[in-house]
């Protein structure tokens, strides 16, 4: 039920014509990076700073062993939202 006050505020909307959304707001750029790296706190590192830089976790890790080097190399995707900015292949993710 609406209140006498409420109903008043419509009836004068009404009276005032047809009330028309008028915002567009365009789609954010979309951004994906997949981080890679030994498996080791510099790596940790990367992806602690790129959260703090806004970029969110995309799924999980990836883990694999490379033989050549004798080591766990680590993979984690991470994406970010960018509003205002048009996507172009030359953009430096990594200066996002």
């Amino acid at each position: 039920m609406r209140t006498p006050a409420a109903t008043d505020r419509l009836d004068k909307a009404a009276a005032d014509g047809p009330i028309r959304a008028t915002f567009r707001k365009d789609p954010p750029m979309k951004l994906y990076r997949f981080l890679t790296g030994p498996d080791d706190a510099a790596f940790c590192h990367r992806v602690s700073a790129a959260l703090n830089n806004g970029w969110q976790l995309a799924g999980s890790p990836a883990l694999t062993f490379d033989p050549v080097r004798g080591c766990v190399i680590c993979g984690q995707p991470v994406v970010k939202d960018v509003e205002g900015v048009d996507y172009t292949p030359d953009i430096k993710l990594g200066e996002w």
